[in-house]
């Protein structure tokens, strides 16, 4: 599920504030190599036994990664389902409220950001 009006897209900001905002929130950067870094919010159904992840894509514009001052912009905002064994896929319904959980940390995270 890709959030297209999230609001975050395009929004700038150094890696030393993304990874502190980000991190109050919940969110854990995982991925990440000199120029991308993608952050990830896990929420968990254990009345199903499953695991979802809310996706923040971001892209370097200024700078590499392992520079607190590099700027990134964020390039995408998504959801998915966790498959075995290391994969997310991204086709598969969300519960509703999962969804709404999601839209909140964006919220959350899109005010953090304009601030």
């Amino acid at each position: 599920m890709i959030f297209e009006n999230s609001g975050l897209i395009g929004l700038k900001s150094d890696l030393a504030y993304l990874d502190e905002t980000a991190e109050k929130l919940g969110f854990v950067r995982w991925q990440w190599e000199y120029t991308r870094a993608t952050y990830d919010f896990k929420m968990e159904d254990k009345k199903n036994n499953k695991e979802y992840y809310l996706r923040i894509n971001t892209r370097a514009v200024e700078g590499k990664l392992e520079n607190p001052d590099a700027i990134l912009a964020i390039e995408a905002v998504y959801m998915g389902i966790t498959t075995f064994p290391h994969g997310l896929d991204y086709e598969t319904p969300i519960p509703a409220s999962f969804v709404s959980a999601a839209e909140q940390k964006i919220e959350q995270l899109k005010r953090n950001l304009e601030a």
